[in-house]
């Protein structure tokens, strides 16, 4: 019997760079690599191709992609991806909502976290009684800070119940009569 399980997200963490001594770019005796390829111009699609071939062979492959985005590194070919395919994911990157980025924090692993990452993080603790305390050493913020942002996560909590339409409608009175097909009305 065959099971397949799905590994657990392994973020870097905060001023980790120890993945990198698994990156298939890293120039060793028996694997020696000319780091100039991965810097190539925009019309030397050569040198864009075998960069690209070495990236798709990378254990390390999308966490060199998330410390160039979260680096703002906008030049040469990181994570398989060149300058300009990196655009539009260095644009998103500050909306980015990635849960499990939230639940290694949680966890207590030091994640890079977007704002909205953080926010959930912050979301997330109040939701299942981390004390102020706790939070403060997850996101490293003081601790009023965190007891701060636990009364305003309170207070919208209140807001969002006292602003729910409370509805009191009673059942529609039964009655003995048959009901005839002209009482439901047409179908447009």
């Amino acid at each position: 019997m065959t099971t397949n399980s799905v590994s657990p997200a392994r973020h870097r963490r905060l001023g980790d760079q120890t993945w990198q001594d698994h990156a298939v770019c890293q120039s060793t005796e028996h694997n020696p690599v000319d780091p100039e390829i991965f810097f190539p111009e925009p019309d030397e699609t050569d040198k864009i191709t075998a960069a690209k071939s070495l990236c798709v062979q990378c254990p390390v492959r999308r966490t060199c992609l998330d410390a160039a985005l979260e680096g703002g590194d906008t030049e040469g070919i990181r994570g398989g991806l060149t300058e300009e395919e990196r655009g539009p994911l260095h644009e998103k990157l500050a909306s980015r909502l990635d849960y499990s980025r939230v639940n290694d924090t949680v966890a207590g692993h030091d994640v890079h976290l977007t704002h909205a990452e953080r926010r959930a993080v912050e979301h997330a603790a109040y939701r299942h009684g981390v004390s102020a305390q706790r939070l403060a050493w997850l996101l490293k913020v003081t601790e009023e800070h965190a007891k701060k942002r636990y009364r305003e996560i309170r207070r919208a909590e209140r807001n969002r119940t006292l602003n729910q339409p409370t509805t009191n409608t009673s059942p529609p009175e039964i009655s003995d009569e048959r009901l005839s097909r002209g009482d439901f009305g047409r179908a447009a």
